[in-house]
């Protein structure tokens, strides 16, 4: 490790979600699905719909716009409509790896904050622009098996 890294606070390597910016929900939904047979776990009417795509793994279809406006990035300009998501345990460990992603050499998009669903969420990009949501959603867990297990969260 350099010296330069030798403070700052290491993010545990891990992806809980990817995150596909889609432009028709609908359309995405009839492809994974009724078209593949993908088995929703969780699906909030008009707005997302979440896949066991994994183990511990999830995949979020969800408005191309709405990411764009969470993240405060824009569609087709430069930015993959796609998030990699890592949920941690706190909204204290949200903001100290946003800030390790960025000591490293990420450009911050938004702040940790609290977010409409509930949790806290804030944004970076990475050297090449991919997007990465860091999250606390009180909302999520995942089960010894590494299946998602939803609950209702009061906001």
């Amino acid at each position: 490790m350099s010296a330069a890294g030798a403070n700052v606070i290491a993010m545990h390597a891990h992806i809980t979600a990817i995150t596909l910016g889609v432009r028709d929900r609908a359309a995405a939904r009839r492809f994974y699905v009724d078209g593949l047979g993908w088995r929703p776990v969780l699906e909030v009417e008009d707005d997302v719909i979440f896949i066991q795509a994994g183990r511990g793994l999830l995949l979020a279809l969800w408005s191309a716009e709405k990411l764009a406006a969470e993240s405060d990035s824009q569609v087709g300009h430069g930015m993959p409509p796609i998030s990699l998501g890592v949920n941690l345990d706190s909204p204290e460990e949200v903001s100290a790896a946003l800030d390790a992603a960025v000591a490293a050499g990420a450009r911050l998009l938004t702040a940790a904050r609290h977010q409409a669903w509930g949790g806290v969420s804030g944004y970076f990009a990475d050297p090449d622009g991919f997007r990465w949501e860091i999250a606390y959603n009180p909302g999520l867990s995942f089960d010894e098996a590494g299946n998602a297990v939803f609950r209702d969260i009061e906001q």
